[in-house]
């Protein structure tokens, strides 16, 4: 789920995260605030200067059972990024993605292309899911969405170090699960306070075809039986709207190299048939919130 990249994204940002992933993190986590988006200052830098960077991190997020659940667990979230002759690439939670298009010194505008691939693992394991009558809908086989993304960005906003970016993805389930395709625009900023802290701010949304709908917020004839939620049968469309913000702190060095704290929220709210399904409405909350922390290193 998206909330998961969203945090993963947030770990995986020790340096100054200059276009977010999850979600993703992440998603993020962040994630996301978008994992395709997920490029720091150091990462610009290095594509730049030829070098490169690596970061990596851990943490945990306290987020919803599935899409859509009042009900909530923590899991733990490994990430990492960097850049490799001039492209940087991330690898957050469940979804991975690479920049094609290196940055350039002197430029304000960043632009970002790539390709992008999430791993989906809303509903996939009944004992994650506390409430009995989601759990008795069954299991979901784990989906694999692969994709691309464009994106841009503009460093020097306000002052020469803070950034503003917007893209828009586009992934479709090659795993015949939902067999259908995901659309997500996000806006995000981000600046320093100082060599050592870093805030960052961002929004975003999800449009999904019918079949997806259906098989993650749907309830058939069969599955209204078993869990005793009403039969209900949802369309395509916008899923959700979400932000959220993170801040960064460095506990040893500073922003582009050494140990960091990473903590951050994302707040989604489900919309039209995703908040009216049962799972939602009845069983769940339209009204998701995530919060995480962790630690990275940067080398």
């Amino acid at each position: 789920m998206r909330s998961l990249l969203v945090l993963a994204a947030l770990v995986a940002s020790p340096a100054f995260a200059q276009d977010a992933p999850p979600a993703e993190a992440i998603d993020a986590a962040a994630a996301e605030a978008q994992p395709e988006q997920a490029a720091t200052v150091e990462q610009a830098a290095a594509a730049r200067e030829g070098r490169a960077r690596l970061s990596i991190g851990a943490g945990v997020a306290w987020l919803p059972d599935y899409e859509g659940s009042d009900d909530k667990r923590f899991t733990p979230l490994p990430a990492a990024n960097g850049t490799v002759w001039g492209m940087s690439f991330t690898v957050l939670g469940n979804r991975a993605s690479l920049d094609l298009i290196p940055d350039r010194e002197g430029q304000g505008w960043n632009f970002q292309l790539g390709p992008v691939a999430v791993i989906n693992f809303n509903r996939t394991n009944q004992d994650a899911i506390e409430d009995v009558r989601v759990r008795a809908l069954g299991e979901i086989d784990t989906a694999v969405e692969v994709g691309g993304y464009v994106g841009i960005g503009k460093t020097g906003i306000l002052h020469d170090y803070d950034t503003l970016s917007i893209s828009a993805s586009y992934r479709h389930d090659v795993t015949r699960i939902h067999r259908s395709g995901i659309i997500t625009p996000s806006v995000n900023y981000t600046t320093p306070l100082s060599t050592k802290a870093l805030v960052g701010v961002f929004a975003s949304a999800e449009i999904v075809q019918d079949r997806y709908a259906r098989t993650y917020f749907g309830v058939t004839p069969l599955g209204s039986v078993a869990s005793g939620l009403p039969v209900f049968m949802p369309e395509g469309g916008q899923k959700d709207i979400s932000f959220g913000g993170m801040f960064t702190y460095a506990l040893t060095g500073n922003l582009t190299k050494g140990l960091a704290l990473v903590t951050g929220f994302n707040y989604r709210k489900l919309v039209g048939d995703f908040a009216d399904s049962p799972i939602v409405s009845i069983a769940g909350n339209r009204h998701n919130w995530t919060v995480g922390a962790g630690l990275a290193v940067t080398f």
